[in-house]
């Protein structure tokens, strides 16, 4: 099997990227792409502070991300807490009321243009058993 000869260049990236390997979970987490990379590699080279932030940032930033999340939860809790269930059924009785209001308003519409293009059927005979008398 013969391989096709990398050049010097990717074979020291390919070693540089062994080195660091919060470089691929980088790339696997869509964060950036294997060409850029290897741009930034090669512009900046292996001693540049951006690979020293790569891996502290992104446990950085989970761990904020878990703490907003703790931070939204309790928030979220605190307000359930203050709650009174009496307003809370009042709100909802009223948005109840609003909802039916709005029913009304589409039916009463829906209605008078059904109205006009349907025949009514309830223009038969008034007792549906009323037969000939003989």
């Amino acid at each position: 099997m013969t391989q096709k000869k990398l050049h010097p260049t990717v074979i020291q990236f390919k070693e540089f990227v062994k080195n660091n390997p919060k470089l691929i979970q980088e790339v696997r987490k869509g964060k950036s792409t294997w060409q850029e990379l290897y741009e930034e590699w090669y512009l900046l080279g292996e001693e540049d502070t951006r690979w020293e932030t790569t891996g502290s940032n992104n446990e950085t930033a989970d761990e904020a991300s878990t703490e907003t999340k703790a931070d939204w939860m309790s928030s979220i809790m605190g307000m359930v807490k203050k709650m009174d269930p009496n307003q809370v059924q009042n709100h909802i009785n009223n948005l109840s009321q609003a909802l039916g209001a709005i029913q009304s308003v589409i039916s009463q519409f829906q209605g008078n243009s059904a109205a006009g293009s349907s025949v009514k059927p309830q223009e038969g005979p008034k007792n549906p058993f009323l037969f000939r008398k003989d």
